[in-house]
């Protein structure tokens, strides 16, 4: 497919996202920014979140578990529901009753400084990190597919995507990103759902698909379509703790984070935010199951192609869709990557800029006029889109897959204080005045500890390996260390 009707395409897209956020920001102000004036319709925000949750490299890299490890990533993906309870039924009660803006309020109103501030800069650290690297991605997949043809610049590229990010995130903020995240979801599933259905009737129809892939062998063994759970315990993928990792990874990603809830609390009340969450968590775990489903079929498909193996999961998707299908195909994929990957950019950009504004700026104290607060604000959205656009070229300049791989896992890891912090404020009395300098570094330290307990799990543990309980283990040692210290805290009775 030529590369400037590529092009078109997306500024097409593009297009549309700016006639959303036109419509939506017409009347916006500081309240529909932070909280789309607490009106936004429970399905629409459960809906758009699949696309938030669903990053571009869970749209390529999903199908591609399958060739190594069948169906194992779904027990993860059950995690994940078990998650979203607690997100819904623990969480979000909490965050209503305290009318929160910021959840990280929450820190300030249990244990005042400097837990507040430090649990927003985690979180800020986290997104600013992780948004960025997806964003990478996707305009290292743009810069490939088109502009490298067109003779346009990687930094140029960076530059224009942004560009159109900020043109319909500026003003409308949360009002504006629950309805292009829905727009951009509904594009994603879409092309999801087109790609198996031509896959399938590619190999036959659907007993025809089935039978492949039940009969079907890769290079580590049978496909193992319903081989779901792993009962090594020793592996990484033991089932148990692909559903623990999972849920915990749920709580800490979604529940303490400002931009997946930013979007929970800005539902009218809290039964249709627990409505939403609930919605949301089932479709999530349908959604999951069909890339997984998509992943055999193009495995099966790869095979009776002929086509030389792929041992990097990540390539088999992307591979077969722009070199072995019709264009377009190749065009819906294109659309449903970027629908994929651009919610996790634009909401990142107006989760950060509303953390900093009310953690940082403290606007919820201020006694500026909304006018002066929405000018800081703009500034703010405005510093936060510039700080992405030089992490993206820094992340090209590196241009090293295992780096990238690397800031990932350091980002999960930032998750860990945060967990420990809202776990030991949610489930013990205990206070923690007094003793700031040693709660910043039991926040420090936590991550240190994991980390070293990760990399030499194998030898102290007689051959388990850490996984995805990483996560827990550091929301663990923040909690135990914090109880240690609030032995020399001055305290106060909090209900």
């Amino acid at each position: 497919m030529p590369p400037i009707t590529i092009a078109i395409v997306l500024l097409i897209y593009f297009a549309l996202l700016y006639v959303v956020a036109y419509v939506t920001g017409r009347k916006a102000n500081n309240a529909s920014y932070f909280k789309a004036n607490k009106s936004a319709s429970w399905l629409l925000v459960a809906f758009g979140m699949i696309g938030t949750s669903l990053s571009g490299v869970t749209f390529v890299s999903v199908p591609g578990t399958v060739s190594n490890a069948g169906f194992q990533y779904f027990t993860l993906a059950l995690g994940f529901f078990l998650g979203y309870f607690v997100v819904a039924f623990v969480l979000l009660p909490l965050y209503y009753r305290l009318n929160l803006t910021s959840i990280y309020t929450y820190l300030d109103h249990r244990f005042g400084k400097p837990a507040y501030p430090l649990g927003a800069t985690f979180f800020m650290l986290s997104r600013t990190m992780g948004a960025s690297l997806r964003l990478y991605l996707v305009v290292n997949v743009l810069q490939m597919l088109v502009m490298d043809a067109l003779h346009v610049p990687f930094p140029i590229t960076a530059l224009l995507t942004l560009l159109m990010i900020l043109a319909y995130t500026f003003k409308g903020g949360v009002k504006t990103i629950v309805w292009t995240d829905t727009l951009q979801t509904f594009f994603m599933l879409a092309a999801l759902i087109v790609c198996v259905i031509f896959v399938m009737n590619q190999l036959g129809g659907w007993n025809s698909a089935w039978n492949a892939i039940q009969n079907g062998t890769t290079a580590k063994g049978d496909l193992q379509l319903g081989y779901l759970f792993n009962t090594d315990w020793m592996h990484k993928k033991f089932f148990l703790k692909q559903l623990l990792g999972g849920a915990f990874i749920t709580i800490a990603m979604t529940g303490l984070d400002q931009e997946m809830m930013q979007k929970n609390i800005s539902v009218s009340n809290l039964k249709d935010s627990q409505r939403n969450m609930m919605l949301f968590s089932s479709i999530m775990v349908v959604v999951v199951g069909l890339f997984l489903f998509l992943g055999a079929l193009l495995f099966i498909y790869m095979q009776q192609l002929n086509v030389q193996p792929m041992y990097n999961g990540d390539e088999i998707f992307p591979n077969l869709v722009m070199h072995h299908m019709p264009p377009v195909m190749g065009l819906l994929f294109i659309i449903g990557l970027t629908s994929a990957l651009f919610p996790s950019a634009d909401g990142a950009i107006t989760a950060l800029t509303a953390s900093f504004c009310m953690d940082v700026l403290n606007f919820q104290s201020s006694d500026e006029t909304e006018e002066q607060k929405a000018k800081k604000r703009k500034m703010v959205h405005l510093a936060f889109t510039a700080l992405f656009f030089f992490i993206v070229l820094f992340f090209k300049w590196l241009n090293e897959k295992t780096i990238v791989d690397l800031l990932m896992e350091i980002a999960g890891y930032t998750y860990g204080p945060l967990l420990g912090l809202f776990a030991f404020g949610i489930l013990t009395k205990r206070s923690l005045k007094g003793v700031g300098p040693w709660v910043i570094a039991v926040c420090l330290l936590a991550p240190a500890i994991t980390f070293t307990l990760s990399l030499h799990s194998q030898q102290l543990f007689a051959g388990y390996v850490m996984g995805v309980e990483n996560l827990i283990v550091n929301g663990c040692i923040t909690f135990i260390c914090l109880r240690i210290i609030s032995k020399f805290a001055k305290q106060d009775d909090w209900s």
